[in-house]
Formats: structure tokens, C-alpha cells, sequence
């Protein structure tokens, strides 16, 4: 069964703006590069920076184009996912993700986290929100992200692979604050698109 999922979480912003430019530091125990190609492999306990970007994986197939975007393809391994984190723009809270993929485009401000998939949201060190799915697709650009469930999912406590999500409320103290502009870039836009599971 297939679910695809575009949902809305309050005070979900964009990442960092500033990490978009900043340079890709990474440290690995090898390192294979291909000049044709403009490619490096790094293999090994892979640790890479970026800004306010961390990531930790088994292996990295990293590229930069000709106008310097950085495109970026972390694996874990069967034992241990590979790990995603970044700042929001301008607040004490952070976006963490694990997959057994995880793609980064700093070109469209895109990463996607396939197989084992899930991404939280932190408030400081709070655990805030939680999204679970084979496929999540997270865009810090649109502020939107899609959440697909299927085969690969399936555990014993989700036999049919769904989409699993916990959103916690607001606190009252901030419900009772002064109310956002309806341009408040900290909105998470639904992406509009709800698909019934396949039969």
C-alpha cells in the first residue's frame, strides 16, 4: 500500500538560508576522486558540515556543478541509517531526518530520505514533532514536505506500511502571543496532493 502525504506542522520554517552558501567540510577514512566527473566518494565513519548542516553516514558520492551547487548522496548501512540535521532560520529549533538514502541539493534546497525514513523536529532539545514513511521528501525553499508510506514501512505494529505522525499542539503561552503575519515564513504550506492507498 502506497499513502503520499502532504502535511502541515506549526512553526515549521525554512533551514538556515546562510548554509545554502557555505562550504561542504568532510571527514572520512578514504576518499576517491574523479576529475572527468568532478566527483568525490568518501568512505568510512563520513562526517560532513555544512553550515549548520550535519550529516553522518557510511559512504558520500559528493559533485559540485560549474556555478558551485553541491549535490550529495549519503548511505547508512543495514545496522544504522544514515543521519540528517539543520537549524531553522532564526529560531532555537532544529530539523533532524534518517534514512538508509539521503540525497542533498543545495541547488533546490532539497533533501530526501528514503528507507527507513523519519524526520523530527526539535524546540531546543524538546522533541517537538515526528513524521514516518518509506520516502520523505523535505523542501526549505517552499517550506513544504511529503511523506510517502509503503511496503518498506511495514513493521509489526504498522502492518500496512502507513504514514505515522505525532504533531504536538502549540503551547497556550504561545498561543496567546501576538498573532503571525499571513506572510509568516515560520507556515509549513500543505502540498496539496492526498493520494488513496493502492489496492
Amino acid at each position: 500500500m502506497l499513502a503520499v502525504i502532504g502535511l502541515m506542522l506549526p512553526l515549521l520554517a525554512q533551514a538556515e538560508k546562510a548554509d545554502k552558501d557555505k562550504p561542504m567540510n568532510v571527514e572520512a577514512d578514504a576518499l576517491r576522486y574523479e576529475e572527468a566527473r568532478q566527483t568525490s566518494v568518501f568512505t568510512g565513519n563520513v562526517l560532513i558540515t555544512k553550515g549548520t548542516i550535519l550529516m553522518r553516514g557510511a559512504k558520500l558520492d559528493v559533485r559540485q556543478d560549474p556555478q558551485g551547487n553541491q549535490y550529495g548522496l549519503l548511505l547508512g548501512t543495514p545496522e544504522k541509517a544514515g543521519f540528517f540535521r539543520q537549524k531553522r532560520e532564526g529560531l532555537e529549533e532544529w530539523i533532524e531526518g534518517e534514512g538508509d538514502r539521503i540525497e542533498y541539493d543545495s541547488k533546490a534546497q532539497t533533501v530526501l530520505f528514503t528507507g527507513r525514513a523519519v524526520l523530527r523536529r526539535y524546540r531546543g532539545t524538546l522533541l517537538n514533532d515526528v513524521s514516518e514513511g518509506t520516502e520523505i521528501l523535505y523542501n526549505s525553499l517552499t517550506e513544504v514536505f511529503t511523506v510517502k508510506g509503503g511496503d518498506t514501512s511495514k513493521t509489526a505494529a504498522n502492518p500496512a506500511g502507513r504514514v505515522r505522525a505525532m504533531l504536538t499542539p502549540i503551547p497556550e503561552e504561545e498561543k496567546n502571543g501576538p498573532a503571525a503575519p499571513a506572510t509568516d515564513p515560520a507556515k509549513l504550506r500543505p502540498s496539496g496532493k492526498i493520494t488513496e492507498p493502492k489496492k
